[in-house]
């Protein structure tokens, strides 16, 4: 059977004439929330400015699969293989705060170690690291690069517009919906805040449960695609932890997680999901949902877990001195279109800041004897 499936071409992303002025004032905002993360954190380090709360770093496995059909078997997937990993679970909020009050949509950050070729960040072309930025909804409340300022501003904002009741509510609907007052709503805007309003309807669920994807779009070689990260059914049936409850402590997801690992392996699979129709699976628009009936998701890979113990204190501590881009990757498998290809610098210049303000070297470890070496090192001190 022919799979007609799309060919990756650099002209599928739309990059705007203002692209570099525009990523220059969302570096700056960031830059600066991480230079005041430090007193507002209250642990004394300065801290990402989004995905802040870290809740274990384990170690992995990631085995890329035997004869997979050529359309699959493309960059880092093009041979099979076994590659030591890491993976940092974390939620998506900008502040540390308890986990009732934190986001409702979780990350999983992968980084996998020994992968041959160069990166696609300049500074670390030879690092041998490849990661991913994975978070547990398939599609974005945010668009495009014109939509991030506002939109970002807005959900940083949005519990000083919803203490104020039905009068703040509105006009935080009305800031949305028409860039803060500078054009009319648009079926994009209420599809936007739409996406936002829906991850009130999250339930608060182990992290080992999850789905995590891309979101965005990536190149996959010759095509395009995106990814998911999905719990093996056979693993996902031994976790007795399930629905979690916020009210009954502050920190209720580590806990959890940490406990599970404690008893049993656990393993997701790496699935591709291949574009088939530039329109009904647009590159450039974050907020729809490729739809899987059209191009069904294929595994390539497995992502395996062994069973560990994650639940001391200087797991945290080590945690966060890790940087994850979804830009250190192979040319083959990298980010597209212009929301993403923001948070290439982006990210990067965060990292950088971070370290420093730490005084902490920014350095890509070798592996997780590397990262795991030091956790043991902090603990005898």
């Amino acid at each position: 059977m022919t799979h007609k499936y799309i060919k990756f071409d650099p002209g599928i992303e739309n990059i705007p004439p203002d692209f570099n002025q525009k990523v220059e004032k969302i570096i700056a905002e960031t830059l600066e929330t991480v230079r005041l993360s430090k007193q507002r954190s209250g642990n004394g380090y300065a801290t990402r400015d989004v995905h802040v709360k870290g809740y274990g770093l384990l170690k992995a496995e990631l085995e890329i699969r035997k004869d997979l059909p050529e359309e699959f078997a493309q960059g880092l997937y093009a041979k099979a293989g076994k590659y030591k990993a890491v993976i940092r679970f974390s939620n998506a909020s900008s502040a540390l705060t308890t986990d009732a009050k934190s986001a409702p949509f979780m990350g999983m950050a992968i980084k996998i170690f020994d992968v041959a070729g160069e990166t696609d960040l300049d500074d670390e072309a030879h690092s041998g690291t490849f990661d991913y930025n994975l978070i547990s909804i398939p599609s974005l409340f945010c668009s495009s690069i014109e939509h991030y300022s506002y939109i970002n501003h807005l959900v940083l904002k949005v519990d000083e517009y919803f203490a104020k009741g039905i009068p703040g509510i509105l006009k935080f609907g009305y800031h949305w919906l028409t860039g803060m007052g500078k054009f009319f709503p648009t079926p994009l805007t209420i599809r936007e805040l739409y996406n936002f309003i829906s991850l009130s309807r999250l339930k608060p669920t182990n992290l080992l449960l999850n789905e995590y994807y891309s979101v965005g779009a990536v190149r996959h070689g010759d095509y395009i695609a995106k990814i998911r990260a999905k719990p093996v059914t056979a693993y996902a049936d031994e976790i007795t932890r399930r629905v979690l409850n916020l009210k009954s402590a502050d920190q209720v997801f580590r806990p959890a997680l940490a406990e599970e690992l404690k008893e049993h392996n656990y393993e997701f699979v790496i699935q591709v999901q291949l574009c088939k129709d530039l329109k009904r699976m647009p590159v450039e628009d974050l907020t729809i949902k490729w739809p899987e009936q059209l191009s069904p998701f294929v595994t390539v890979a497995n992502l395996k877990i062994p069973k560990q113990d994650i639940s001391g204190g200087d797991n945290l501590k080590i945690m966060e001195h890790l940087s994850f881009s979804p830009f250190r990757c192979l040319e083959e498998n990298r980010p597209l279109g212009n929301l993403q290809l923001t948070r290439k610098e982006v990210y990067r210049q965060s990292s950088i800041l971070r370290n420093k303000l730490n005084h902490v070297p920014r350095k890509e470890p070798s592996g997780p004897e590397e990262i795991f070496g030091l956790v043991a090192t902090a603990a005898k001190q």
